[in-house]
């Protein structure tokens, strides 16, 4: 790897030793990756996907240590995932509590080296950090040093910024010495797509199971997906960016997906056409008896299939401002549809702390809330890993929540079905 006179000067341990580590780690890496140099992080806030303080971490705990003592801290301050724990909006038995109590001990600590280290603020934890209201929003054609699935695929996808599908640690890494390897997504030979998608639907697919179908079949390339703007038209309003975020969090987790491309929507494909189709790109038809292939595919992992649903988690990743307001309206729908006032089964929607707080000054939280809905900012997926809620009859319209844990998917009409007590699952 070819370094500048000042990257040299870092990695040869002229601003501290511990600097000149953290420089290494990053020429390391790039060199795996076959990077032959480093550039600038153009988009200084920096986006983590380590929020959780679990005990077995010790040596990401040790590093901030070190970090600290060095007095070393990102050059932007960083927004970082969700926190693993809200006792007050999402209940717990004292045997989990007990559990989540052991696995996330050094959770009040890892903040307060967060905070040492650059973190934004008290309201900084959400995987949807580009959302207007928490503030992370990259410009198009800004370099990154983020980490987080669902972030980075809709920050290369949506806002046309350009970041690798980085692993934690490497995100801070990247946000210190400010600067990442070029390589892979930040290249434009990189961004090019390999697979053509052809979206041949009858109505607007479900956007986790078109995700989740695409990124089954192409794995981490990038796929260019036609037809798609024929339901969502060819602006990217609230509306149309809330569903690529779901869209393109289902290609994240059920592939390994860090961009696609919309005709005639996302940037890059309104800028640059099919001219960012590679030569020899393969093809997926999607059609109504595909999507509904994929979708009774998902296995059921609970303990007892039979179980009625005990625990509904709608929001993975954090649902937006727009997507509260509908979900609240449909709610309300489907309650006077079924003759009830309140949910059937113990809902919990989670959306980022700054998003909650707007959403709190209208008079749809106190209806939302009324009708038996809880509205947190925790990370679902982390409430899941307590071994002790596994045996949870736990449902979910995520299917990045469904791929890492044991819950149950379901379409976004079932599950207000199931929700609203009008029909069983």
């Amino acid at each position: 790897m070819q370094l500048t006179e000042k990257q040299q000067a870092v990695l040869n341990g002229e601003q501290g030793e511990t600097l000149a580590r953290v420089m290494k780690t990053i020429v390391m890496y790039g060199e795996i990756f076959g990077a032959d140099k480093l550039v600038p992080v153009t988009h200084a806030e920096g986006h983590l996907v380590t929020s959780f303080g679990i005990a077995l971490m010790k040596p990401l705990f040790s590093t901030m240590d070190e970090l600290i003592k060095a007095d070393i801290h990102t050059k932007g301050k960083f927004t970082v995932d969700p926190r693993p724990l809200d006792y007050e909006n999402v209940k717990c038995n004292p045997l989990e509590k007990l559990v989540f109590h052991i696995m996330y001990k050094k959770q009040a600590e890892y903040e307060e080296q967060l905070k040492k280290v650059g973190l934004k603020d008290e309201d900084a934890f959400t995987c949807a950090s580009y959302l207007p209201e928490v503030g992370n929003v990259p410009k198009k054609g800004d370099v990154l040093s983020w980490a987080e699935s669902s972030a980075v695929v809709y920050a290369n996808s949506v806002l046309g910024a350009r970041c690798n599908r980085n692993s934690g640690m490497i995100d801070l890494f990247g946000s210190i010495v400010g600067y990442v390897p070029y390589f892979g997504l930040l290249t434009d030979e990189g961004r090019k797509a390999t697979w053509k998608v052809y979206v041949k639907t009858s109505k607007i697919p479900e956007a986790q199971i078109l995700g989740s179908a695409i990124g089954m079949k192409v794995m981490e390339d990038v796929p260019y997906v036609y037809g798609l703007d024929k339901f969502l038209g060819d602006s990217l309003t609230d509306e149309v960016t809330a569903y690529l975020k779901d869209f393109g969090a289902a290609t994240a987790s059920n592939g390994a997906v860090g961009l696609y491309h919309i005709d005639n929507l996302t940037p890059e494909a309104k800028e640059q056409g099919e001219s960012l189709i590679k030569e020899g790109a393969k093809e997926y038809i999607i059609d109504d008896a595909e999507l509904e292939r994929v979708y009774k595919s998902y296995p059921l992992m609970w303990k007892n299939k039979n179980a009625a649903p005990g625990l509904c988690f709608i929001g993975c990743p954090h649902l937006t401002y727009g997507q509260l307001i509908k979900w609240t309206e449909d709610l309300e729908g489907a309650l006077k549809a079924s003759g009830r006032k309140k949910v059937k089964v113990r809902t919990v929607m989670t959306t980022p702390p700054a998003v909650k707080r707007k959403f709190m000054a209208t008079p749809y939280y106190y209806k939302l809330t009324g009708m038996g809905v809880k509205v947190s900012s925790i990370c679902p997926l982390m409430y899941t890993n307590n071994p002790m809620t596994k045996g949870r009859a736990i449902i979910t319209n995520s299917n990045k929540l469904r791929t890492y844990s044991v819950a149950r998917y379901y379409k976004d009409a079932e599950i207000l079905n199931i929700i609203s007590g009008k029909e069983g699952c």
